[in-house]
C-alpha cells in the first residue's frame, strides 16, 4: 500500500462499513504513465489493496465516488473501472473537479460493507 500523501488514514471502519480515502493512480510515489486509462487501472488496484488490508475486496464495495480532473474523460475512465469490478456494480457518482493531488487525472473513493468479525 502506498504511503498517504497527507495526514489521513487510507481506510476507516465505521460499524460494518469500511470507508476509503481517495485513491489515485500512483505507484511507488509517482503517477503511472498512460493517462486516464492507466491511472484508473492503478487507482482501482490501490483501492483493492487498501480494502484487502482490512479483509475486504472490491466485491464488498457498495458505493464509489469518482473525481475527474476533466469530466470529458469519463468514458475513458469507465472501461478500466468496469474491468476492475467485473460484474459487480456498486452505486457510483462522478464529478469533474478543478485539480487532484499530484496532477492526477482521477481519484476514486469507496464505501464497502464488510461486517465486523
Amino acid at each position: 500500500m502506498s504511503k498517504p500523501l497527507g495526514p489521513y488514514t487510507p481506510v476507516v471502519r465505521a460499524g460494518d462499513f469500511l470507508i476509503t480515502s481517495g485513491q489515485i493512480g500512483q505507484l511507488e510515489g509517482k503517477l503511472v504513465d498512460g493517462g486516464i486509462v492507466a491511472e484508473t487501472r492503478q487507482a482501482m488496484e490501490n483501492l483493492k489493496t487498501v480494502l484487502e488490508s482490512e479483509g475486504a475486496s472490491l466485491s464488498d464495495v457498495v458505493k464509489t465516488t469518482v473525481f475527474l480532473a476533466d469530466i470529458d474523460e469519463w468514458p475513458a475512465m469507465n472501461d478500466p473501472y468496469i474491468e476492475a469490478l467485473g460484474d459487480h456494480r456498486p452505486a457510483r457518482s462522478a464529478f469533474g473537479v478543478g485539480a487532484l493531488p499530484m496532477g492526477a487525472r482521477v481519484e476514486i473513493e469507496a464505501w464497502a460493507y464488510r461486517p465486523a468479525s
